[in-house]
């Protein structure tokens, strides 16, 4: 029984000094869950509501079935355009918000099928062939791609751009035409600080539960919204009721087809980030565990008025940055945003959204492997050079016109056959997937 359901072996396993850890990083996520799950939403072509509703049952989902201990599944910005380009053709020229959210239900529901399917026919081998050298390269992708992306949040503007150039580059425009908010740039510059100085010195103190709390004290003391700080702001209340979405028999092939593509671009994206945090932790990684871990998710978020969802890297490091043990941190989260919204929906409203860059930065600063970098540069030129092609892999520019691209590579087991690449290097194989996405008129195709 506990093999097929991984949350009663970790409560039948669970160890009474964890609980306040899990705990305070549950509620240093939700701060997290809350914002990005309805900005998602939007990404996706829904009403920001149910990107809270997909939080929670994912979570939810992922909590029981799921073998990662800390791996965060939520809403996901790569998954956003393939979903608008998925639902919103057949949604219809009048965009009927009913509609387009039960196409995305349903659409969660194939990915959760998709995915236990392939776990039943053990297509879970995948994580096995990805190395260690990858696993540094696409952390150190993930951690660059985070940060920039977050920079203009930190200074209190947006950029048109997407992927790491173009941001990296509407972000310098932004600062050289004077586009910055001072008093925004001043919380999140204070929040990263404050963070770092606390987890360095005074490792035992939540840090970022306690700069989110002076940060919201902040917005009532100093009148940030005031002086151009964008704050989170009220929620919308009430939950949904469980709901079997109704769609028509015509679109169930188009359905299909965006299913596939998101599926695989999931399941990259969580073997990958499963894999590097695994690595850190010392667990193993159960490649059709995290396959039905994933469909559960998706199957729970469908039942809900939600969509599909894949791995959050940052919320991930989030997590593990804030203290967390076990899967009780994501049912944490998701229970406090059910009594937020259902009962405190303005508890977060002078939350600086600045002060929420600042906890995604400081973040991805910790997925970084700068010193595993280098001993692969001294020790083994080759492996280096997988690292740069996975670092690349998560760099390629765009998250709407890109090709999104994972590298994976990994060592022959002992004893078992190799076979050479095209270098005559034997032991190792390549796997590489490309999801292409290009620009449409008025959606994503891939």
């Amino acid at each position: 029984m506990f093999g097929w359901v991984p949350g009663l072996q970790a409560i039948s396993s669970y160890r009474r000094e964890w609980l306040v850890k899990d705990i305070v990083a549950g509620i240093v996520l939700s701060t997290l869950l809350v914002p990005q799950g309805m900005a998602y939403a939007e990404l996706a072509g829904l009403p920001p509501i149910t990107g809270l509703y997909t939080s929670i049952l994912c979570l939810l989902g992922y909590a029981v079935f799921g073998p990662s201990r800390i791996l965060v599944l939520g809403p996901d910005s790569s998954l956003g355009p393939m979903i608008a380009a998925t639902i919103l053709p057949l949604a219809g020229a009048d965009g009927d918000p009913k509609r387009a959210v039960a196409l995305a239900s349903m659409l969660a529901i194939m990915v959760a099928a998709i995915m236990i399917l392939g776990a039943v026919a053990k297509l879970g081998f995948i994580a096995d062939l990805i190395s260690k050298p990858t696993m540094i390269g696409y952390m150190n992708g993930l951690a660059l791609t985070i940060l920039v992306g977050q920079l203009p949040k930190l200074f209190g503007f947006k950029v048109e751009g997407e992927g790491l150039i173009r941001e990296t580059a509407g972000f310098v425009k932004g600062l050289v035409h004077g586009e910055a908010v001072a008093a925004a740039a001043a919380v999140g510059i204070a929040g990263i600080v404050l963070i770092l100085v606390l987890q360095r010195w005074l490792p035992k103190l939540p840090a970022v539960l306690i700069m989110v709390v002076l940060a919201i004290a902040s917005t009532t003391v100093f009148s940030l919204a005031d002086h151009g700080v964008s704050l989170v702001g009220v929620l919308p209340k009430g939950f949904p009721p469980l709901t079997i979405p109704h769609v028509r028999l015509a679109d169930l092939g188009p359905l299909f087809a965006g299913a596939l593509g998101i599926a695989l671009v999931s399941l990259a994206d969580t073997i990958s980030t499963a894999s590097a945090f695994a690595a850190r932790t010392g667990q193993e990684i159960d490649g059709n565990g995290e396959m039905i871990g994933i469909g559960a998710a998706n199957l729970a978020a469908g039942l809900f008025q939600g969509f599909p969802v894949s791995t959050s890297g940052s919320r991930t490091a989030v997590a593990e940055r804030s203290g967390a043990k076990t899967q009780l941190t994501g049912v944490t989260g998701a229970a406090l945003i059910i009594l937020m919204i259902v009962f405190v929906p303005g508890l977060f409203r002078n939350l600086p959204n600045p002060a929420l860059a600042a906890v995604v930065i400081t973040a991805s600063l910790s997925l970084a492997d700068i010193p595993g970098t280098a001993r692969l540069w001294r020790q083994r030129k080759t492996e280096f050079l997988l690292s740069i092609v996975a670092f690349l892999g998560v760099c390629c520019p765009g998250s709407r016109s890109r090709s999104r691209c994972r590298f994976s590579m990994s060592s022959g087991e002992p004893g078992g056959p190799t076979t050479p690449n095209s270098d005559g290097w034997k032991g190792w194989r390549v796997i590489t997937t490309c999801t292409p996405i290009r620009r449409l008129s008025s959606c994503q195709a891939w």
